[in-house]
């Protein structure tokens, strides 16, 4: 069993940069690949970005591509989402998630196990 817990959201403006943490519990949290998702109101939550157990593999969605770097320290239990160049566009909740399939890389929500409660980015233009 992993528990997740998100941090770091908040409301910024059109350019501005924020920082997302996600604390697993566990002893296991580096057997996991780990994966950020965000959804916005009325619409369907989608792949931001993703990280396999020893950070040597990445994807991110093309929407998000040269603006957002994951990152994972497997000694603290956090994987990190540092968001820069934020658009009015990024406006969503953000939920990170744990994927038993440690080495492969997914996009696809369903193939994730567990979830965290979710933290809002707001983003102004």
């Amino acid at each position: 069993q992993v528990q997740l817990v998100e941090s770091g959201g908040g409301l910024v403006q059109a350019g501005g940069s924020l920082r997302l943490s996600c604390a697993a519990s566990g002893r296991t949290f580096s057997n996991y690949a780990m994966g950020w998702f965000r959804q916005a109101p009325g619409k369907d939550r989608e792949f931001v970005a993703a990280i396999i157990w020893s950070g040597a593999r990445i994807f991110y969605a093309d929407s998000v591509k040269g603006r957002f770097t994951i990152s994972r320290d497997n000694a603290k239990n956090t994987v990190y989402l540092q968001m820069n160049s934020l658009k009015p566009e990024d406006t969503a909740i953000y939920y990170c998630a744990a994927d038993r399939s440690g080495a492969v890389v997914s996009t696809s929500l369903y193939e994730y196990d567990y979830w965290g409660q979710g933290t809002q980015v707001t983003v102004s233009s």
